[in-house]
């Protein structure tokens, strides 16, 4: 992950695994957003003044390179519906919430210009992306979207969709709550064995607390769909334990601000 900033104090990342795409990874450092939600917060819905959140991301956007206006992105619902963006929506949520695709948290596209973009408060975001093929993915894998398989849905839907192959794709797992601080219940647990029985491994005790580790679950993911160690990057940066450079929804008890990943094919 190397770090980069403006001389207005933006700052945010890029990844060697994804260049040659339009991708950037947002930190919560040189927005005009203030209390809770200082400063770059790019996130609808959180309670931050809409002008901010647009002005924000007009900022983002430039700082990184692409056009605002070619921006895609979802209203997240903790879920593992996989969204093929396509030229027609192009904008949609980008500049206002009300347009974004709906009950989606992962998008997927070949189509040249058009710049995913998903966000996050303490869960991963997976940046998938084939040179070959020239498609990406991006998907926001919460704990339920975890158990959901959703980073397994998006590998799969660019397989099918775009004939990606797994063993030439790279990945990224962004930033996330770490498995020392993601304490959960028992009854987290019981859902995992529900819903994705294998899960189960990556729940330990520490401390005599049961926690879950979300970096390791969704690595599993990607390598048992076939993609390659050496190409996938795991962020390990714990966005409880680094408040003053990510956005934290334990961290701050609820009310904060999102940080983003875009990630796009190059026009």
């Amino acid at each position: 992950m190397r770090e980069l900033r403006t001389d207005d104090g933006l700052v945010f990342y890029r990844f060697n695994l994804l260049d040659g795409f339009v991708h950037a990874l947002s930190s919560r450092a040189g927005g005009v957003s203030t209390g809770a939600f200082a400063s770059l917060n790019l996130g609808f819905g959180v309670g931050d003044e809409p002008e901010a959140v647009v002005e924000n991301r007009r900022r983002f956007a430039r700082a990184a390179g692409f056009d605002v206006g070619s921006l895609v992105a979802c209203r997240q619902v903790l879920g593992n519906v996989v969204a093929w963006v396509e030229e027609r929506h192009r904008g949609r949520g980008a500049l206002e919430p009300d347009s974004a695709l709906p009950e989606t948290d992962a998008l997927v596209t070949d189509t040249p210009g058009l710049v995913l973009m998903t966000f996050s408060a303490d869960c991963p975001l997976v940046a998938l992306a084939d040179p070959a093929r020239r498609a990406v993915g991006l998907a926001h894998a919460s704990r339920r979207g975890t158990f959901g398989r959703v980073v397994e849905r998006t590998v799969r839907a660019m397989r099918a969709l775009f004939g990606c192959e797994p063993a030439r794709m790279r990945a990224v797992i962004g930033p996330s709550i770490c498995p020392r601080c993601y304490e959960v219940g028992v009854e987290t647990l019981e859902e995992c064995r529900a819903d994705w029985p294998e899960g189960e491994r990556f729940f330990r005790r520490d401390r005599g607390r049961l926690v879950f580790d979300l970096w390791s679950a969704n690595l599993a993911q990607l390598l048992g769909c076939g993609l390659r160690r050496e190409q996938v990057e795991v962020v390990e940066t714990c966005t409880r334990c680094e408040p003053g450079r990510f956005f934290s929804h334990r961290g701050s008890g609820g009310r904060t601000g999102r940080f983003a990943f875009v990630l796009g094919v190059p026009p």
